[in-house]
């Protein structure tokens, strides 16, 4: 691997922005400080990680940055709109149309073959017009063009994930967030996926990747360290290719 320049499509307004952004949970008659007081705002165009122990809330801060869930506390701005107090269907809908998610598991349907799996998110949209023929562009630019009619048992680790990275892209979304992606898979798997998603950066793509591997985190023009429910520190540096 070898530096790369800073993506040049990185300018304008954050297309992610936090402030004081704080998530608790109870158990029992405890109370649980998963995030205290996150401040963060992401460019266009810029790819970031997140590292920190297990625990330290970088999950817990990826699903609400997903609308998967909503803050105890404290506003998240996406493309300028505030979606921290939206409702559970209006979350679903903007984390449909403008966030796409990758997963350590994949989480793609045993019973549909590569194309059905990339073409769901398009289906729930309820727009089936074109959508089979945007999922096969879609794995075409992850480089599964051959093996779209094959279902998930049939693929390997690394293929299952590029499936879901193209299921995550085929809504064009706004921003790419990856939960640990390359935990299920192999070394040199790991380094094809990320110079994937290095791949996808430089074509523009937004990206926010959590993992625990300091190599995978090297991808990125910037990391971001947690510890116990706050950001301690940041780091940028170049982008290794």
């Amino acid at each position: 691997m070898s530096a790369g320049a800073a993506n040049p499509s990185l300018a304008g307004e954050p297309i992610i922005r936090t402030e004081g952004l704080a998530r608790e949970y109870r158990m029992g008659s405890a109370r649980v400080h998963a995030l205290q007081g996150i401040n963060l705002a992401i460019a266009p165009g810029e790819f970031v990680a997140l590292m920190g122990p297990s625990g330290c809330g970088k999950s817990t801060l990826l699903h609400l940055l997903g609308c998967l869930d909503r803050p105890t506390a404290g506003r998240y701005f996406l493309e300028s709109r505030d979606v921290s107090s939206l409702s559970a269907g209006e979350r679903a809908r903007v984390r449909n149309a403008r966030i796409g998610f990758v997963f350590q598991n994949f989480y793609l349907l045993a019973s549909l073959n590569s194309l059905d799996n990339v073409a769901l998110p398009l289906l729930y949209q309820r727009n089936p017009a074109g959508a089979h023929q945007r999922a096969a562009e879609t794995l075409e630019q992850v480089g599964l063009a051959d093996r779209a009619r094959h279902r998930p048992t049939e693929l390997s680790g690394g293929e299952r994930q590029r499936v879901a990275i193209a299921r995550a892209l085929v809504n064009r979304p706004a921003v790419l967030l990856a939960d640990e992606p390359t935990g299920n898979l192999d070394s040199a798997t790991g380094t094809e996926l990320m110079q994937l998603l290095t791949g996808l950066w430089r074509g523009g793509l937004s990206i926010l990747l959590v993992t625990h591997d300091p190599q995978v985190a090297g991808y990125a023009g910037r990391v971001i360290y947690m510890h116990d429910g706050k950001i301690i520190r940041e780091e940028r540096r170049h982008v290794m290719a």
